[in-house]
């Protein structure tokens, strides 16, 4: 299991480092592979994330003496908090971006906004590598459904990225995202948090994926596919149902 986590750990870092590699993906309208990529990402989040949330509910009841209702209250708060935490980053980059296209930085964010920006995301990748080795829902098949979904995650997360920061992303980002998704891992492999943490840690990333997968679908320019994205939701959400 420890292997299998590791080899998947390796695929995050790979999907980082050469996503500049993808070729096939730059294209417009949106790249097919990208579109279907997000559909499998949102099938897992409310078909898997979701509902796995449900059971931290009862470690926050048991650890805290909370009642159902305020550890249910407590979980789906911190989703929202990952929710509005990426929605507000997202926001920060943009407005970055049009401040400097206005005095013809071909539209490039700052060096506080991408440091922030990346920062960010290198703070995420820590966590979802961590979450390789301690999930609510342990097993081999549990592993896969995750490591597939968060590696198809990542390409149309870098996607993005690479869009927003340019030669930035290639020359140094790509380093900083694999190395922190590989350092999670690592922390995964060598100390398990207690329960508890590890609830906190999941409903913080949960509304994460929620924003990030749906930020790199829904926008008008973005100029997605609709039926690939569809068609593979449809997909993974029926392999979902089936186990």
């Amino acid at each position: 299991m420890v292997m299998t986590s590791l080899l998947f750990a390796c695929l995050f870092a790979l999907v980082h480092l050469g996503i500049g590699r993808m070729r096939f993906l730059d294209q417009a309208p949106r790249s097919r592979w990208l579109s279907a990529a997000g559909g499998v990402a949102v099938a897992y989040v409310f078909l898997h994330v979701l509902p796995e949330l449900a059971a931290h509910q009862q470690t926050f009841a048991k650890e805290l003496g909370a009642s159902k209702a305020t550890a249910e209250g407590l979980v789906y708060s911190l989703a929202l908090t990952g929710l509005v935490t990426f929605y507000a980053l997202e926001r920060a980059l943009r407005a970055s971006r049009k401040r400097r296209t206005g005095t013809g930085k071909a539209g490039l964010p700052d060096a506080g906004t991408f440091w922030l920006h990346i920062g960010s995301f290198s703070v995420y990748n820590v966590i979802i590598g961590y979450l390789l080795l301690h999930r609510e829902e342990a097993g081999a098949w549990s592993l896969v459904i995750y490591g597939v979904a968060m590696t198809l995650h990542f390409v149309t997360n870098d996607f993005g990225l690479r869009q927003d920061h340019q030669h930035r992303y290639d020359h140094l980002a790509r380093w900083i995202l694999a190395g922190a998704v590989l350092g999670g891992w690592l922390m995964g492999s060598l100390a398990e948090l207690p329960d508890i943490w590890i609830a906190l840690l999941f409903g913080f990333i949960a509304g994460g994926v929620v924003l990030n997968v749906l930020k790199e679908e829904l926008p008008e320019d973005r100029e997605s596919r609709l039926w690939p994205f569809v068609g593979s939701a449809a997909a993974y959400a029926l392999l979902l149902l089936a186990v």
